[in-house]
């Protein structure tokens, strides 16, 4: 299900208070009253938090800084407080981030494990976002399959359930989390909606009311003597609930990617107009780094379709 590449349309760098210097990534849009809103981990000077950028074109991008700070020495999000996914009640904007006490050293300070699932609150995109450290969404547990990583996904509500399609590890894959109460705890699914060996992480979700299909897009992650992410997939279901590993196709790799040859970041996808518009970050080149990362803009057209064998 080849993608359509526009480039580069956010370079690291400029931010506000050096931000992003280092790197921009994992890029999250959203969109509210005509303005895009794109959550993005700027690498700074003290490590990765989530920054915003906006614009009402998707062309020219205003860079507005954080969103998020470090949490306390000894708090969950200390080293890193980032990925945000965001979900709108009606009322108020809830926001679901990875937060670590845990970075490499320094400059880089590269978020690393236990990545959790920490919990904000907006009236709107832009913020200010207030930290809700009491509502403790779900966390990692020993022997499980998210045992190492219980970070944040895309949340669809279905009837009064929301589900989200949260990132874990120890083998990288997907799992579903459900609630009834955004404020509230979550609870996990016992199995992945696919097998581990899949080696996949992140989602961002789209439902084609053409032919009533879901389409997950998510990060495939290489394993050429290193983990590093090397392409976007995509999984079809008629059913959130069931996902079968068989339905997937390659969206963006090197092969369409017109500036990043071996590594392609975390999707995320909107409609805007008769097309989808997908974001990703790459550092360009053969690079498989996780710094010095820019955002990229895809395109597919709609309706989307499952691409036949």
């Amino acid at each position: 299900m080849e993608a359509k590449d526009q480039g580069v349309i956010i370079k690291h760098g400029g931010g506000p208070g050096q931000c992003d210097y280092l790197g921009a990534r994992e890029a999250l849009i959203f969109e509210e009253k005509g303005v895009y809103h794109l959550f993005y981990d700027g690498a700074g000077p003290k490590g990765w938090l989530a920054c915003l950028a906006t614009s009402r074109d998707l062309k020219t991008w205003e860079k507005k800084g954080p969103v998020l700070d470090f949490g306390k020495p000894g708090e969950e999000d200390s080293a890193a407080a980032c990925s945000p996914w965001v979900h709108h009640d009606g009322k108020a904007w809830h926001m679901f981030y990875l937060g670590t006490p845990n970075a490499s050293a320094a400059p880089d300070f590269v978020p690393s494990f236990p990545y959790q699932t920490l919990k904000a609150r907006s009236e709107s995109l832009a913020g200010p976002w207030i930290k809700q450290p009491d509502v403790v969404p779900f966390r990692c547990k020993p022997n499980t399959y998210y045992a190492h990583t219980a970070s944040p996904g895309h949340i669809v509500k279905q009837g009064d359930e929301y589900l989200m399609f949260f990132s874990a590890a120890m083998k990288r894959t997907l799992g579903i989390a459900r609630t009834k109460d955004l404020n509230g705890p979550w609870t996990i699914d016992p199995q992945p909606i696919v097998p581990p060996e899949e080696q996949i992480e992140n989602s961002s979700i789209y439902f084609d009311p053409s032919n009533k299909t879901w389409f997950l897009f998510t990060n495939h992650i290489g394993l050429d003597g290193v983990e590093y992410t090397d392409a976007v997939w995509v999984y079809w279901s008629k059913d959130l609930n069931k996902w079968d590993p068989a339905n997937k196709a390659v969206v963006l790799d090197g092969n369409n990617c017109t500036w990043s040859k071996k590594c392609i970041g975390m999707p995320s996808v909107i409609k805007v107009g008769n097309r989808l518009a997908m974001f990703y970050d790459a550092p360009g080149g053969n690079s498989t780094s996780h710094m010095k990362r820019d955002i990229g803009l895809a395109w597919l057209d709609l309706p989307l379709s499952p691409p036949k064998p």
